[in-house]
């Protein structure tokens, strides 16, 4: 299976965090954050 190259950068995932935490954001703007987030590498845990 193929592994996607597109990966969002941390300043721009943490922008996205921040709209899907305002509820005031508009769906298109939820939309298009959570797409962003889909292709931020997982976290791994300490």
């Amino acid at each position: 299976m193929k592994r996607k190259s597109e990966v969002t950068s941390a300043r721009a995932a943490s922008a996205a965090s921040k709209v899907l935490r305002d509820p005031r954001s508009s769906k298109a703007a939820r939309t298009a954050a959570a797409s962003a987030l889909t292709q931020r590498p997982n976290r791994t845990k300490k």
